[in-house]
Formats: structure tokens, C-alpha cells, sequence
């Protein structure tokens, strides 16, 4: 064996040796820049769907859920209750929500997916407050006309059990429907639209 053996085996070494570890390098490098494009677990949260069990959730009640960093309500209705808000059709602005934020196939007075369960962001049409749920008829403060809905105590709009809006209030349109979908009897997910829908 001579010198000029050894130095060619030690080259081609060297050469194996520092390409590994420079590819090493390169991949170590490139997955902390790659991971930065995905977005942050809080922007991810922020934006994602929001799956809730209402299996609990009791006639007349209602629950809350974060959406896009919104009160979201579930609210299961009673039958009473959607009837208050059929006889409701001539005295509030936009019984039908022609001019109000909620997806194409929420249509009618009830502005459900299911009659029983209305879903509606939680944030006043006028300046952003949250209105209160009551939903009880007649109370004193609210007068014998009141047949159960939302009161927004920082200017006073009121709003039926559907989310619509009386008229001459601050609030200029129906609370907003998110998009939502039944995924069974008995769980909802706020942040996407119901299978074919369009």
C-alpha cells in the first residue's frame, strides 16, 4: 500500500463524512423555517371550527362557545317559544333577515338548521356589547310585549329568540348566524357549513 492509496481513501472519507453532516445541517436548518409558515396553535384556534355536545342542554336554556374569539349561543327552544317568535313576524324589522349576516341556507322566521336550536354570535349589531338572554315573557322591566329574547343593557336594542331585531333600536340588523352544521342528533360544529351546502 502506498501514500497515495491512503490519501485517496481519506479524501473520499472526508468527502462522505462532510456531506452528511452538511445535509444534516441543511434539513436541520430547513424544518424550523418550514414550520414557520404553518400558522401559530393560537391563529389556528383562532380561526378553527368549534365541535360542542348539546345533548345536556335543556329546553329553554342556553350555553356559550368561543368561535373566532365570539360568544357563540346555542339556545334549545321550547315550542312556545318559536310560537312567540312566529307572532312576532309583523312587529320586528327583518322578520325574514333579508338585510342581516347569516349563510344562504338559514332561511325563515326561525333562522335555524332545526327549530329547536337557534345559533347566533353573541355581539350587539350597534356597538359590539353583549346582549343578555331573557327569555322570559312579560317581565317587569322589559314590559308585557316582551315575549322572551335578548336585551343589550349598554343602549338598549332588543332582539326576539331569533336574534331579530325590533325596530327603532340602536341595533341596525339581526344578530349574526355563524355557519354551523349538525354533525348528529346531539352535536354541533360552529365554523362550518352543513354537507353540500353551498
Amino acid at each position: 500500500m502506498n501514500n497515495g492509496d491512503v490519501s485517496q481513501g481519506r479524501r473520499r472519507f472526508l468527502i462522505g463524512a462532510t456531506s452528511v453532516v452538511g445535509g444534516v445541517g441543511v434539513v436541520g436548518a430547513a424544518v424550523p423555517f418550514v414550520a414557520s409558515w404553518n400558522p401559530s396553535a393560537k391563529a389556528e384556534a383562532a380561526g378553527a371550527p368549534v365541535t360542542v355536545n348539546v345533548s345536556k342542554l335543556e329546553a329553554g336554556q342556553q350555553m356559550t362557545v368561543e368561535w373566532r374569539g365570539k360568544p357563540v349561543w346555542i339556545i334549545r327552544r321550547t315550542d312556545e317559544m318559536n310560537d312567540n317568535i312566529l307572532e312576532l313576524n309583523d312587529v320586528v324589522k327583518d322578520p325574514l333577515s333579508k338585510e342581516s349576516k347569516q349563510p344562504a341556507y338559514i332561511d325563515g322566521e326561525l333562522r335555524a338548521l332545526k327549530d329547536d336550536y337557534a345559533v347566533v354570535v353573541g355581539i350587539c349589531t350597534h356597538l359590539g356589547c353583549s346582549p343578555q338572554f331573557r327569555p322570559e315573557v312579560a317581565p317587569a322591566d322589559l314590559g308585557e310585549e316582551w315575549l322572551g329574547g335578548f336585551y343589550c343593557a349598554c343602549h338598549g336594542s332588543r332582539y326576539d329568540l331569533a336574534g331579530r331585531v325590533y325596530p327603532g333600536q340602536p341595533a341596525p340588523t339581526n344578530l349574526e348566524v355563524p355557519p354551523y352544521r349538525f354533525d348528529d342528533e346531539n352535536t354541533v360544529t360552529v365554523g362550518l357549513d352543513p354537507e353540500g351546502a353551498a
